[in-house]
């Protein structure tokens, strides 16, 4: 990869997808661990998804108008550090509110600009995204394995010093990226809604928010769910490994698999298998057979899914617009539909009890299939590129 800051992108992405590894499987027992309830977990998780509705489109429209990316992705770093060592001085719910409505209002905003410098970096070579973005699925499986060890054998009052020290790990590396330089476009003089009304961006868009809501009550309440039905700590922290160990292997294939299967096709698939595995996990807790296979599908749901949806939001969005289309894509998906997946499973986890929660989370899942099958098919792209 000459030209391409390889190792210094890898870092990013090693210590960003660490953070999530702490904060998606222990954050919610961490909250618990302070006598909040289930309601009131599920408002504290969903706020990292409702940043993630305005903040990367703010921080990604002053990317686009001043082409200094590696500058506000280094803002962004630092605020976080600042925003999350709020943690240490203050427990009350309204008080954790406003701390981690700050963190996710930077945390939110480094992603989608350091995933259009990638690719800014990559060119032509879109293949080798999954050869940096695995690094951040190392990430996170060090962190959820080793803090589920360690977890069972100190308090859970030290996981907000282990984020702490992760965070920093982030800054660190957003200080050394480089800018890449934005390409040229004909479609830069052209308003950026021109191309999300398209029936095919906008199906898209769609149906990558209802693959977020379908995740919601698995990284707001799936740790829960798990030690609730007999699992230890370690034990869960090998199940979230599984599943981005299985991650990392699409990661590394998927440039011979973009070059047989189109990303729609692989989009349509990840909807499939993410119904099948939503139940698996609705009805199948009581069998460990069942759950760890159920882990095993996450290579689809979310590796096999994530490097098509940003594979084609590249495609969609071109020159200037590459920075904001990433971030309309976070915001409508995870921003979004994260935050009604997070409410959502709030409510109905004691409402309706964990196993038709997660069957609804099925139910959102095949939803997103009709719509991009019905509606996502999409026309030749300028130079042959295929969709």
């Amino acid at each position: 990869m000459n030209a391409v800051p390889y190792w210094r992108l890898s870092g990013f992405y090693f210590f960003y997808f660490a953070f999530v590894g702490a904060i998606s499987p222990f954050w919610g027992l961490y909250l618990q661990s302070l006598a909040f309830n289930a309601f009131q977990i599920g408002v504290l998780m969903s706020l990292l998804q409702v940043m993630r509705i305005f903040a990367p489109n703010i921080w990604g429209h002053v990317a686009d108008r001043t082409g200094r990316r590696a500058a506000i992705v280094q803002l962004a770093a630092f605020g976080s550090v600042l925003a999350f060592a709020g943690v240490f001085f203050g427990t009350s719910f309204w008080w954790m509110f406003a701390v981690m409505a700050a963190l996710s209002f930077f945390w939110s905003a480094s992603l989608p600009l350091v995933e259009a410098m990638t690719l800014s970096h990559l060119g032509e070579r879109i293949d080798g995204y999954g050869r940096i973005r695995l690094w951040g699925s190392i990430g996170f499986v060090v962190m959820v394995v080793g803090l589920g060890y360690a977890l069972d054998r100190v308090s859970i009052a030290w996981l907000p010093w282990a984020i702490l020290g992760v965070m920093l790990g982030i800054a660190l590396f957003a200080r050394v990226i480089p800018e890449a330089e934005i390409p040229a476009h004909g479609s830069d003089g052209m308003p950026i809604w021109t191309v999300v009304k398209r029936p095919e961006v906008a199906a898209l868009l769609a149906a990558c928010m209802l693959m977020a809501v379908t995740h919601g009550p698995y990284y707001t309440f799936y740790s829960i769910y798990l030690v609730d039905h007999g699992y230890d700590k370690s034990t869960v922290g090998w199940l979230w490994a599984l599943g981005v160990l299985c991650e990392i292997g699409v990661f590394l294939v998927i440039p011979r698999v973009f070059a047989r299967v189109t990303p729609r096709r692989l989009l349509l698939a990840s909807f499939a298998l993410a119904v099948l595995r939503f139940l698996m996990i609705a009805w199948g807790v009581e069998s460990p057979w069942i759950v760890w296979g159920a882990q095993t599908l996450h290579a689809f749901t979310f590796g096999t899914f994530h490097a098509a949806a940003v594979a084609l939001i590249h495609q969609h969005f071109r020159g200037r617009h590459q920075a904001r289309g990433q971030a309309l894509y976070t915001s409508l998906s995870y921003g979004v539909g994260g935050t009604l997946g997070g409410l959502i499973s709030g409510v109905t986890w004691d409402g309706l009890g964990p196993d038709w929660t997660f069957t609804l989370a099925a139910a959102s899942a095949a939803l997103a299939w009709g719509v991009y099958a019905a509606w996502g098919r999409t026309k030749a792209l300028p130079g042959g590129a295929k969709l």
